[in-house]
């Protein structure tokens, strides 16, 4: 249970100190550091017996809590920030490190439970299952409870009470002369005590872990922050009160210079920002908001019903209220923000929205309830939704969204009456089309697939600075809409970029506009700089423009970066520096399995037959592969269908262990020993992942706009379930076929499928950026549609009946 509960809180820590929730890296760090955990006991833990396992597992529990705590404290002081390569390789090779070490005591406690402990296999086993898949749950209560730090604490005095439980069981003691002989790790239960009162105080008080947030390499002061608040989605944090120049996105030139007012600065997880305004409503409070550019819609529409996605801190409801608007729904995933806005013990009085009438709030993923609502809008505004982190440092790249694709922007589309507007804004410049050209070509794809005889009669784009917006219209412009918006763009100085009518100024998005369908849409895309492909459900990376299957983006983008000429705010360099810490990472991990995994289980495999550990290691590498592309694919594509990462990684795990742990159960019932059984097996299983891209989408869509996220959840169970089952027989199968012949290289076969893993966790997410999700999942078919070759050798091996190895 604590294994995977530190596996999720991790990703919410990375969130902060990496700018990215890096799902992936934590899945492949606990796979490296449970497979050499089992591995320590495999080499090491010949003297424990039934006799004294109690001891150690309690002593190793004991060791497993302490880590916890000293590794996050000391990967708290150690934030990961965009710096020389050099000193990347370092900082995250201790990264590594950190996050694997606790990893390892776990996995030598699971390990000594399993095969050291003497207690009946299947009812350790379901136990162990059951913990995990409960973990999973569990632990988006536990955030939602307490902040993060606190939470990882918590976790820690949960293991430290396991230790306790175990030192219940009566066992002789610890050999002499062990480090478990150390009087700290005979006392689990004061561990426990400890560390549930440091977590206890530490949700309570701000001790010093809690306010931490990175921006770069510098770490908030405890006094920097009004409030600080995590949850299961991200960390926020509003600073205290300022008079400044307002907080414009595309401030027009004509504003007036010297304006002030009060606001505050809102950040999530310690990058991503918004501001919030002091509102009372008196004549010209919001005013100021007339003259950004994000804004420009409400000149051509202000009466009727209006929706922002996003919330925030309340600035984009201000703006339609300012405009006209007296019905106004804002719709925000995280109730941090919606708490804030309505309390009258936090800001309510301060933001003065929640006072207004009309004005209503809805917590809720805003794509999914467009999908289920029957309610119509006049207008619709997304400016800026960056959602969890920071698209200037590159980091949101790596990361789906699914407020920026075309099944998302057609559930938009579709939610507004006749002539209503849809207004996005993001960043561009003269000099590089920057997002301007994804949020243009989504634009466009999006009219085609509901059937727009001519997208750029629907599409007006102005611009100022470096950030333009992009007005939809659900019916062709009326002349009216175009004079209003024209009228305003030539009061306050913006640029037209496009409009119907008129050619864009713009080359790239001409040629986009001038798509005559989807097909030639994409190809057209092809053949610019960068990635201007409208993004989809099946590789929803809107924010990653660099295509690193296409070598000239790179070496282009690299040759602007040495020579200063990279575009301020473009975004690119932080995709070279996200997509480059993306293979950093897979290689330094490949290294440190080398050296941790491989080569102490290669003395396991010496005097092995050749074609024994050939085709035993393509298995299990097969196997590894597989799991982690299936595994990983499956998690990015529901993330979609929950509308959070953490909700897919909670829930894709719970599914995974729990259907692939039943799986290994039912192995030891269905005993494959003839050529047709894994025919059957591994036939059904192949066709299950190649085919499932084809069908998932229309599930996803019609499950999307359910009421309750129980009902998402639930579709996610029945999705995985099936492929869970199925791949979990897997590596006990192999197991048995590699011991009938010799049992020697069990231990090699085992630190292979975990370096495997490993690795594949980050290869699988390169591979979801580079070409689809659907690519990723039916490469996992592919590794078990060839894994019945390896098979199908393994069962034609002669097997050693009086091998003494099989004897041991």
């Amino acid at each position: 249970m604590s294994v995977l509960m530190i596996q999720i809180i991790q990703t919410r820590i990375l969130s902060v100190v990496s700018l990215y929730y890096m799902a992936f890296f934590s899945i492949s760090m606990a796979m490296l550091g449970l497979t050499a955990g089992a591995l320590i006991v495999y080499f090491r833990f010949g003297h424990v017996t039934p006799d004294n396992a109690g001891a150690y597992l309690s002593r190793t529990c004991t060791a497993f809590a302490l880590s916890i705590a000293l590794c996050f404290v000391v990967q708290l002081a150690s934030p990961l920030p965009t710096v020389l390569w050099a000193t990347a390789i370092i900082v995250w090779l201790k990264a590594i490190l950190l996050l694997a070490a606790p990893f390892t005591l776990g996995g030598i406690a699971v390990s000594l439970a399993l095969t050291r402990g003497g207690y009946a296999i299947g009812l350790t086993y379901g136990v162990d299952l059951l913990g995990a898949a409960t973990g999973c749950l569990a632990v988006l209560a536990l955030l939602t409870w307490i902040d993060t730090p606190s939470a990882m604490f918590a976790v820690a005095a949960l293991v430290a009470a396991a230790g306790w439980s175990f030192g219940r069981a009566r066992s002789a003691g610890v050999a002499p002369g062990s480090p478990f002989q150390w009087r700290l790790f005979r006392k689990p239960g004061t561990v426990a005590v400890c560390l549930a009162v440091l977590a206890g105080a530490n949700a309570a008080v701000d001790l010093g872990f809690q306010p931490i947030a990175v921006k770069f390499a510098q770490l908030d002061l405890l006094n920097s922050n009004y409030y600080s608040k995590w949850n299961s989605f991200s960390r926020i944090t509003v600073k205290h009160s300022s008079e400044s120049e307002p907080g414009l996105w595309g401030p027009s030139p004509i504003m007036p210079a010297g304006e002030k007012l009060a606001q505050r600065a809102l950040l999530i997880d310690g990058m991503a920002g918004t501001t919030m305004p002091r509102f009372s409503p008196t004549a010209g409070g919001g005013e100021f908001l007339k003259y950004d550019i994000t804004n420009l819609a409400y000149y051509a529409r202000h009466k009727g019903r209006a929706a922002i996605v996003g919330v925030g801190g309340g600035r984009d409801l201000l703006s339609a209220y300012t405009f006209g608007f007296r019905d106004i729904t804002g719709i925000e995933l995280n109730p941090i923000f919606i708490d804030l806005l309505t309390d009258p013990a936090k800001l309510r009085a301060y933001a003065g929205l929640a006072d207004l009438p009309g004005i209503r709030f809805v917590v809720d993923d805003g794509r999914s309830w467009f999908m289920r609502t029957t309610e119509k809008f006049d207008l619709i505004e997304m400016s800026m939704i960056d959602t969890w982190a920071a698209t200037g440092a590159g980091a949101f790249s790596l990361s789906e969204n699914g407020l920026y694709t075309v099944e998302g922007w057609k559930a938009f589309l579709s939610a507004l009456n006749p002539d209503g507007l849809f207004t996005v804004s993001r960043w561009h410049s003269a000099n590089a089309t920057v997002e301007l050209g994804r949020v243009t070509s989504l634009a466009v794809a999006s009219l085609m697939e509901l059937n727009a005889a001519r997208p750029t009669d629907h599409i007006y784009i102005a611009g100022v600075g470096n950030l333009a917006t992009t007005i939809i219209s659900r019916v062709p412009f009326s002349a009216a809409d175009l004079q209003a918006l024209d009228a305003a763009v030539e009061t306050l100085r913006f640029t037209v970029i496009a409009r119907p009518q008129q050619p864009p100024t713009d080359p790239v998005i001409a040629d986009i506009m001038a798509a005559r369908d989807i097909a030639d849409l994409n190809r057209r895309s092809e053949r610019h700089f960068l990635d201007v492909s409208p993004p989809t459900d099946a590789r929803p990376f809107f924010f990653n423009q660099l295509r690193f299957t296409h070598p000239s983006d790179i070496f282009q983008i690299l040759k602007e970066w040495r020579t200063g000429k990279v575009v301020t705010g473009s975004g690119w360099s932080g995709n070279l520096i996200a997509v480059g810490t993306l293979f950093l990472v897979i290689i330094l991990s490949a290294i440190v399995v080398v050296f941790v995994v491989l080569l102490p289980a290669r003395s396991s495999v010496h005097r092995v037959d050749r074609r024994l550990a050939t085709i035993g290691s393509l298995y299990f590498l097969l196997i590894g592969l597989g799991f982690m592309f299936a595994e990983i694919g499956l998690i990015q594509r529901l993330s979609v269908l929950l509308g959070h990462p953490v909700y897919a990684l909670s829930i894709g795990l719970f599914s995974i262990i729990l259907s692939s742990g039943l799986g290994s159960l039912l192995s030891d019932r269905l005993a494959l020993t003839r050529d047709r059984h894994f025919m059957i097996w591994l036939g059904l299983l192949a066709a299950y992942l190649l085919l499932l891209p084809t069908w998932l989408p229309a599930l996803i869509h019609s499950s999307v706009g359910a009421s309750s996220l129980a009902v998402r959840a639930l579709a996610c169970v029945a999705v995985i379930l099936p492929a869970g089952l199925l791949m979990g027989i897997g590596f006990p199968a192999g197991m048995r076929l590699v011991t009938r012949i010799d049992a020697r290289p069990t231990a090699w076969l085992w630190g292979v499928n975990g370096a495997a893993g490993v690795l594949a966790a980050g290869l699988a997410v390169a591979c979801s950026i580079g070409f689809s999700i659907d690519v990723t999942i039916r490469v996992g078919g592919v590794c078990y549609a060839l894994l019945l070759v390896a098979a199908l050798l393994l069962l034609r091996l002669p097997g050693r009946q009086d091998s003494p190895a099989r004897a041991e």
